[in-house]
């Protein structure tokens, strides 16, 4: 949901304001009021074949054998990116195995009769110069030019406004701020960051800048009350960038991966980036899977992993995979219950809601115009972005919204509990009832609310995530078998997945004497 400038403070002003803190309800179903019939359901829901792996449930015999060099088991954006750094570096000798009907991961999208949009992730930050993969891909893609963004992926304006007190305010920090004191607070806050950006520790990737720090060992909401930020409006802020980024609270989020959401990107006062377009970072996927989509073989969970002298034996369905290396790009979590000796991790992962609702007018609503990103203070959500922002100047009449919660007040196996539990119906309306803070007459408005639930949709960055044993001997791995998952950084962005996919394929090929 934010957007790659994190604390800019310089950039605006700020608006006082004489009202107390909103306090977030809970995220509760309400008896539904809609005044218009609602269409709409669950999709995508592929659970059920990953709860087959947890449960280590029955398998059909083998009926083919397949000898290929190379498997990618899981097609997210690092076990994509892994194919197109294969396929760069002239290797084709491979398949990837995906065990839902669509690849793309965390990068899915959609599209219905009024716009495309996103299923989770929405932007990627502009990167910097030291981001070399990622540019790469973006001069191939056409994306940078030359060293110039194409102006029409950098985020429209506006781009992000905050609800709050009854109305919307410009930018994120403009009604956090009600005292002269929070005003100070937050610029210490801005300074703070700029300090520790300026060491060289925090960057995209993380391993860019990774080594060990005393940072890990703490929650992010310790480090603050170390430092003295005591600022209703600051500390709200942060926790919401937790929730935002990570899916856990400030709370159970390390002060190393807490501060890395504002410190590991620049804060420019130019307000371009970041890049985005109507279905989010489904864009990247597609035209990914346009170069490597050959290799691709959806509909194929694997279910075992096992080395076989040299080499390794892949089971995927009735098909035997005999191949002399696998790249892991699934979460890491799964890698226990499938490959042979692998450690189990302790990870935790944040169960996510999202939801597309197709509105067949605006509706009412005071203050600031719409944006791009727009976050309804006090809410249990993290609010919602529009898929038509960047197609027309002016918003067309019919438009989609994609909303996020982050199911972070919950220990992850509660709220994934929580999540399978409630029915499409009781969703919906928690869902309109939590928009209807900001927008009186919603469901006037919507015709159609889908609803997709991810019960391992991110890693959480806790505490003492960095020093785990387990993590850093998944990401050091020698092979055969090489992990690559965004959950080896904590950090579940499209540059750690690409990062660890493109490490894992140049492995790969120097395990096969290609390197």
């Amino acid at each position: 949901m934010g957007a790659d400038h994190p604390v800019g403070i310089s950039r605006r002003a700020f608006l006082g304001a004489a009202a107390a803190t909103a306090v977030a309800a809970p995220f509760v179903a309400c008896a539904p009021r809609t005044e218009r019939p609602v269409a709409g359901g669950f999709v995508d829901d592929g659970g059920a074949r990953g709860h087959r792996l947890r449960d280590r449930a029955a398998q059909p015999p083998v009926r083919r054998t397949e000898r290929v060099p190379l498997v990618i088991v899981g097609g997210g954006m690092a076990g994509l990116s892994a194919a197109w750094r294969l396929r760069r570096r002239g290797f084709g000798d491979f398949v990837l195995l995906e065990l839902e009907d669509r690849a793309g991961g965390n990068a899915r999208g959609g599209a219905d009769q009024v716009s495309a949009y996103p299923w989770a992730a929405h932007y990627v930050p502009v990167p910097d110069a030291g981001a070399t993969r990622v540019r790469e891909l973006f001069e191939e893609l056409g994306v940078l030019r030359d060293g110039k963004w194409d102006e029409r992926t950098l985020v429209s304006s506006p781009r992000e406004r905050i609800h709050r007190w009854g109305v919307w305010h410009e930018g994120m920090e403009n009604a956090l701020v009600e005292t002269a004191a929070d005003r100070d607070e937050m610029l210490r806050f801005r300074d703070e960051m700029a300090g520790l950006r300026a060491t060289g520790q925090f960057t995209i990737p993380s391993a860019r800048g990774a080594r060990p720090s005393p940072l890990d060992a703490m929650s992010m909401t310790a480090w603050m009350d170390a430092r003295g930020f005591r600022s209703p409006g600051l500390r709200w802020y942060v926790n919401y960038a937790t929730r935002d980024d990570y899916g856990s609270r400030a709370a159970d989020t390390s002060a190393w991966a807490g501060i890395h959401y504002f410190a590991a990107r620049p804060v420019s006062d130019d307000e371009h980036g970041p890049l985005t377009w109507p279905e989010g970072n489904a864009w990247i996927a597609a035209r990914l899977l346009e170069r490597v989509g050959g290799h691709v073989r959806t509909g194929s969970p694997v279910h075992r992993v096992e080395t076989r002298g040299s080499g390794v034996r892949v089971l995927a369905g009735d098909t035997e995979y005999l191949a002399d290396a696998v790249i892991w790009a699934a979460p890491s979590f799964l890698a226990s219950y499938v490959v042979q000796g692998a450690p189990r991790v302790r990870f935790h992962y944040s169960p996510w809601l999202t939801a597309n609702l197709v509105l067949e007018r605006w509706p009412a609503e005071r203050g600031f115009e719409p944006a791009w990103d727009n976050v309804i203070h006090g809410s249990p959500g993290l609010g919602y972005v529009v898929a038509t922002h960047q197609t027309y100047a002016v918003q067309p009449e019919r438009t989609v919204w994609t909303y996020y919660h982050a199911l972070s007040d919950l220990p992850s196996a509660q709220a994934r509990q929580l999540l399978l539990r409630r029915g499409w119906g009781e969703w919906k309306d928690a869902i309109l009832a939590d928009l209807e803070r900001a927008h009186p007459d919603i469901r006037a408005c919507v015709s159609r609310v889908d609803i997709m639930r991810m019960g391992h949709a991110m890693v959480r960055p806790t505490p003492g995530f960095l020093a785990d044993p387990v993590r850093r001997a998944l990401a050091d791995a020698s092979g055969p078998v090489f992990y690559a998952h965004s959950d080896l950084s904590g950090l579940s962005l499209f540059e750690e997945a690409q990062h660890h996919g493109v490490t894992a394929a140049d492995r790969a090929l120097a395990r096969l004497g290609r390197g």
